[in-house]
C-alpha cells in the first residue's frame, strides 16, 4: 500500500490571477515561407494555420523521439512564434536553422522582445471568447491570448505581447518581490501539471515519442499532414499496434526531478517510466506528470524510493483517430 504521505490532498486550491512564466522562451520565424517551413519540420499542421488558432506541436528526431515541444501561432501572415522551454531553446533554434536551406524563413531567439504571462480563473475568462476551446487564439490589443487546457476546472490562458504593452490586469503587489514572483511561477507550474499537458524540458530530450505524453489526444499531432522528421515512427505507433506507454498524472510526498526513473514495486531493475514534470501542490506534497508503461499503471509505483499515487487524467484519451 502507498505511504499515507504520498496520498493527494482531499481538495485542491484553485488557481486565479496573473502568473509570471520565466521558464518559457520564444523562437520567432519570419518570412514568406515561415509557416510552410514549420509544417515540414513539426508534428502539427502549420500550412493551414489561421490567426484564430494556435498549435501544440513537437520537433522530433528521425526515430520519432521528441527534441522540443511548442505552443505556436501566427502573429501575421509571415511571422510565427514558437514558445518552448527556455532550457532547450538554444539547441532547438540551432537544429531548426540547419534545415532552412532555401526557404524564405529567418529564425531567431526573440525571448527578450516579448512579455508572457499565464492567466487563470476570471483573468483568463475576461480575455477568451465564451466558447473558447484549448488552442483557440484571441487578440487583445497587441497581445495574443491562447486558450489552454483547464486545471481542476479553472480556465487558463497564455498571454504574450511585445514589451511595453499594458498587462491585461493589475499584478498583485507582491509580484514586485522576486521571492513572491518565484512562488507564483511555481503555482503556475502546478496548474500545468494538473492540466495534464506536458512541456518537454532538457532532461527528457530524445526520450519520448509524442504519444507517450498523450499528444495525439490533446491536439499535438496531425496524422493527415505531410512528411516531417520522425513521422513514420509516430504513425506506426498509432496505427499498427496498441500504444504501450502513455502520460499519467500522479502524486508523491516529495519532489522528483524530470527524468527520474519510475519502477514497479518489487522490481528495482527495470524502469517502467519517467518523471516528466513535477510541481508542489499548494496543500502539500507534489503532483507529477509521468510517462509510464500502460501495463504498469495498475500496480504500485516507486520513484527515488518513494511511493507514487496515480490520479485520474483530466481529459479523455482518443481511442480512434
Amino acid at each position: 500500500m502507498p505511504d499515507s504521505r504520498s496520498l493527494p490532498p482531499v481538495s485542491s486550491p484553485r488557481l486565479a490571477g496573473l502568473f509570471p512564466l520565466p521558464h518559457l522562451g520564444v523562437i520567432r520565424v519570419q518570412g514568406a515561407d515561415a509557416a510552410s517551413f514549420l509544417h515540414g519540420q513539426l508534428t502539427q499542421d502549420f500550412a493551414l494555420l489561421h490567426q484564430q488558432q494556435a498549435r501544440l506541436a513537437a520537433l522530433l528526431n528521425p526515430k520519432g523521439r521528441m527534441l522540443a515541444s511548442f505552443i505556436g501561432f501566427k502573429r501575421s501572415a509571415d511571422e510565427v512564434l514558437l514558445l518552448c522551454s527556455r532550457d532547450l531553446l538554444a539547441a532547438t533554434l540551432k537544429r531548426l536553422s540547419m534545415f532552412v536551406l532555401r526557404a524564405k524563413a529567418r529564425l531567431s531567439d526573440a525571448s527578450d522582445q516579448f512579455q508572457y504571462w499565464g492567466l487563470a480563473g476570471p483573468a483568463a475568462q475576461a480575455l477568451l471568447p465564451a466558447q473558447a476551446v484549448p488552442w483557440n487564439l484571441a487578440c487583445s490589443g497587441q497581445a495574443s491570448v491562447v486558450a489552454l487546457y483547464p486545471a481542476d476546472g479553472q480556465p487558463r490562458a497564455l498571454w504574450l505581447a511585445p514589451l511595453g504593452e499594458p498587462l491585461p490586469c493589475e499584478p498583485a503587489p507582491e509580484l514586485q518581490d522576486a521571492q513572491h514572483a518565484s512562488q507564483q511561477a511555481q503555482q503556475w507550474q502546478w496548474g500545468e501539471v494538473r492540466s495534464g499537458v506536458a512541456t518537454l524540458s532538457a532532461p527528457l530530450i530524445g526520450a519520448l515519442v509524442p504519444q507517450m505524453l498523450n499528444y495525439e489526444s490533446i491536439g499535438g499531432v496531425n496524422f493527415k499532414k505531410g512528411c516531417y522528421p520522425g513521422q513514420e515512427v509516430v504513425a506506426r505507433s498509432q496505427f499498427r499496434g496498441t500504444l504501450k506507454r502513455r502520460g499519467y498524472l500522479a502524486h508523491a510526498a516529495a519532489a522528483l526531478a524530470p527524468g527520474c526513473e519510475v519502477f514497479a514495486q518489487g522490481d528495482a531493475e527495470q524502469p517502467v517510466g519517467l518523471v516528466v514534470q513535477c510541481a508542489a501542490h499548494p496543500a502539500g506534497g507534489h503532483d507529477l506528470l509521468l510517462s509510464l508503461q500502460v501495463s504498469a499503471a495498475e500496480g504500485a509505483l516507486l520513484a527515488d524510493g518513494q511511493a507514487l499515487t496515480l490520479l485520474p487524467l483530466p481529459y479523455p484519451l482518443l481511442e480512434d483517430i
